[in-house]
This record gives C-alpha cells, sequence and structure tokens, in this order.
C-alpha cells in the first residue's frame, strides 16, 4: 500500500507542476510560436500517456495483491488486445511526429525576402558578417584566417571588400523583418541558439548550416552555443539586439568593411575578442579558465613548476606562442598555441594587458 501512496502522490504531484509552474518557456520574441505548441502537443500526448500507464500500474497493484496459492493466468495469444494496442500506439505515435515534420517544413524552407547574415562560431566567440552594398558575399577559405582576416575572406575577390565585418559578439537585427542565419564553424561542432526566438541551429566545420526566423519584439537577447564545444564551452555567448529598422541601419552604418580592417593596425583587444580569448580570461581580476588580466601586468606569477616569473611582454609573448611551458600555478593546461601571430599582433596583446593595470 505504501507504495501506491508514494507512486499515487508522485504522479498528481508531477502532473500539478507542469500547471502550476509553467516553467518549460521563456517569452516568445520570434515568428516561432509554432515550436511552442508542437512542443505542448508533444508534451500532452506523453503526459496522458504516462498518467494512463501509472493509472494502470496503482490498478494491478491494488485489484490483484500477491495471495498464497493463486497464480496469474497465462494468455500467449489476444489478437483482439494486440490490435487494439496496435492502432492506439500508431495513432500516438503520429500525432507525435505530424508536427513535428510540419514544423521542420517550416523551419527549413528559407524566405526569398528574408535579410542575409553570416554567424561564425569559433572557440569561444561568435562574429558576424553582413554583404555590403552589392548585396553579394565575397568567397572565403579556411586556409585564409588570421587575427586580421578572421572571417577567411579572399583579398583578391572584389565582391567581399564592401563585406560588413561584426568582430564583437553582439550583432543588431531589424524588427518584423525575416533573417536568414547563415551559418559555419571554424573549429569544432557549434550550436546558435537564441532561446526567446525558439530558434537553433548546429554548426558543422566544413559546411554550412541556416536557419530564419522574424524577430517579433525589441530587446536584446542572449546567444547562447547549445552544443558542448571544450572548456570554454559555458562562456560562448553573445548578444542579439532587435532594433527599430532605423536604428538598425544607423548601427549597420558604423561598422567595418572587409577592405578597412585589412587597412587597420594590430589592435589588441580587437585580436583578443576576434581570437575568443576573452572567454577564458576575464579582464576584471574574476577568475576563470585562464588567469585574468587585469591588474596583473608587472606582478609576480606563480608556476606549476614551481618557479615564479613577472608579468611582462615577453613572459606574455612565450604564453601565447608556447603556453605549456609556462603554465600558471592552479590552472590546468589546456590553451591552445598561437604561434602564427605576428611580433606586431604579440606585441598589441601585450599592450592591450598592460592597459588593464593602469
Amino acid at each position: 500500500m505504501a507504495f501506491v501512496i508514494v507512486t499515487a502522490i508522485i504522479v498528481i504531484g508531477t502532473v500539478l507542476w507542469n500547471f502550476v509552474s509553467p516553467w518549460w518557456f521563456s517569452p516568445l520574441a520570434s515568428n516561432w510560436g509554432f515550436l511552442d505548441t508542437t512542443i505542448l502537443i508533444s508534451l500532452s500526448i506523453t503526459g496522458i500517456a504516462f498518467v494512463l500507464v501509472s493509472t494502470f500500474i496503482l490498478y494491478c497493484v491494488v485489484k490483484f495483491p500477491y495471495r498464497e496459492g493463486h497464480k496469474s493466468e497465462y494468455e500467449p495469444e489476444n489478437p483482439a488486445l494486440e490490435l487494439k494496442l496496435t492502432i492506439i500506439t500508431a495513432l500516438g505515435v503520429i500525432a507525435l511526429l505530424a508536427p513535428g515534420l510540419y514544423a521542420w517544413k517550416l523551419y527549413i524552407s528559407l524566405p526569398a525576402d528574408a535579410l542575409e547574415v553570416e554567424g561564425v562560431g569559433q572557440q569561444w566567440v561568435w562574429s558576424y558578417r553582413f554583404p555590403g552594398e552589392d548585396g553579394v558575399y565575397g568567397n572565403t577559405s579556411g586556409r585564409l584566417f588570421s587575427s586580421k582576416n578572421t572571417f577567411g575572406l579572399d583579398p583578391d575577390d572584389p565582391y567581399g571588400q564592401d563585406d560588413i565585418l561584426i568582430r564583437g559578439g553582439e550583432v543588431h537585427l531589424p524588427i518584423n523583418q525575416k533573417v536568414v542565419f547563415q551559418l559555419r564553424s571554424k573549429d569544432v561542432l557549434h550550436d546558435f541558439y537564441v532561446p526567446q526566438f525558439r530558434a537553433k541551429m548546429d554548426l558543422v566545420p566544413g559546411q554550412q548550416s541556416n536557419l530564419w526566423f522574424e524577430p517579433t519584439i525589441l530587446g536584446t537577447y542572449e546567444v547562447a552555443c547549445a552544443e558542448y564545444c571544450g572548456t570554454g564551452h559555458y562562456a560562448m555567448r553573445g548578444v542579439v539586439v532587435v532594433d527599430t529598422q532605423e536604428a538598425f541601419n544607423g548601427w549597420l552604418a558604423k561598422q567595418p568593411t572587409f577592405a578597412e580592417t585589412m587597412n587597420e593596425g594590430a589592435n589588441g583587444e580587437q585580436i583578443v575578442q576576434t581570437l575568443g580569448c576573452v572567454a577564458c580570461h576575464s579582464v576584471d581580476g574574476s577568475d576563470g579558465i585562464g588567469p585574468t588580466w587585469g591588474g596583473t601586468y608587472g606582478t609576480n606569477r606563480s608556476l606549476s613548476s614551481g618557479e615564479t616569473v613577472v608579468v611582462d611582454e615577453d613572459y606574455i609573448k612565450t604564453s601565447i606562442v608556447n603556453p605549456m611551458s609556462q603554465i600558471a600555478e592552479g590552472y590546468a593546461p589546456v590553451m591552445p598555441a598561437y604561434a602564427t601571430l605576428s611580433d606586431e599582433e604579440l606585441t598589441a596583446i601585450a599592450d592591450y594587458i598592460k592597459t588593464l593595470s593602469e
């Protein structure tokens, strides 16, 4: 009897919890309300099945308790019951699959009149690209990636010169405008996910994946990576700001083109942001996967080898090019080597870190 009481409390409590505390959804801010409906249909069907199966189990426990000398009746075949169960199960499976398949058809049918945005994921930062005035993206190649050419654009392609580059983790979009995100990854699997938009899609190295949505509410929304991508996965976050069309046009006009970025000098802050360094190293003194940069230039640092070094330009450059040679005490040896950075870029990074201690 204790089993019956406890199980009944669990079943009733589970059902009441979902009605009293609908925790599973954040506010909807895009056109994908049908995905919410699809999830609710699935939740309702599985919830009904859960209650019916649990009720049947409890009924059997009460109706057919163990009694000395009694045995259950063995009935290997019952065609009528089997037919009923097959029909009920088939209807349940159809009801579960049909809404999802319909939603998926809408999800992958990209609108022709949408604003195009390229989203690039790398460990552990997001960046974005808009086609320029010509409306055509420039060609890219993985062989062309560098700290300056972070999108791998072909400098000889005329179509890429006016491409607008968003090298930080914040991208703006116009309200009530369909947007197609063309997603690619530089390194490992990532997943572009904005909970309020009900939109998410995997980024697979070597291929392009697409998703589309239409922002419907002005505001600022967090982008998360929903696919584990390494030690800094938790910090791979960005921001989508939904603006009015006028505000979006003003923001976009202030962003640099590819040609402009290639003519820039080395900027340490920009380099560490585009390389994703800020996912592991904070600038405000807080602890992270790696040592903080805030207030550390010129201080002594203990290494895992037992030595003590001064955090100066030489130490910073060595730690970037060959991080395994000088591992800070208390931190795991997980930092990748950035041996392709030029001395100018390394000096710019060191100068930037120095400013965080001034």
